[in-house]
């Protein structure tokens, strides 16, 4: 990203911070999302936002969020490094899929492309509000 390590903080806070990682509250109701709704300051260890809990957090570098509902438990982090030309931000999830339910719910979300396209989607909108708000 074209942007100082300390914008793309703000701007994952921010995307954070909107909730625009969960999907929508009635996507949130109907999988039992927990935790259910926002605590706490954003990207801080212990807030959350709905489907996930700030595990841990360290401003400027990473941030790891844990969250689980009927169908899976999880994780998403995000890595951050200062680079010569601006930021890279990485994201990473891990996820168990446990029982039959948990399984079919993994062919859908995971094995038909539509997790991919989800979080490619959350960094580019990370990327373009961090562009537009602090391009070196």
């Amino acid at each position: 990203m074209a942007a100082p390590v300390d914008v793309v903080w703000r701007s994952l806070t921010r995307q954070i911070a909107q909730q625009n990682i969960t999907g929508s509250p009635a996507l949130v109701r109907l999988l039992g999302a927990q935790p259910q709704r926002a605590t706490g300051t954003p990207l801080q260890q212990g807030a959350t936002v709905p489907g996930f809990a700030v595990a841990e957090s360290v401003s400027e570098e990473h941030v790891r969020l844990a969250g689980r509902h009927h169908f899976a438990r999880y994780v998403l982090v995000f890595a951050m490094s200062a680079e010569p030309e601006g930021t890279v931000l990485a994201a990473r999830s891990y996820a168990e899929f446990p029982g039959v339910l948990g399984f079919l719910y993994r062919q859908m979300v995971i094995s038909s492309g539509a997790h991919p396209v989800a979080v490619r989607r959350m960094l580019h909108s990370i990327r373009r509000h961090a562009e537009s708000h602090g391009a070196p």
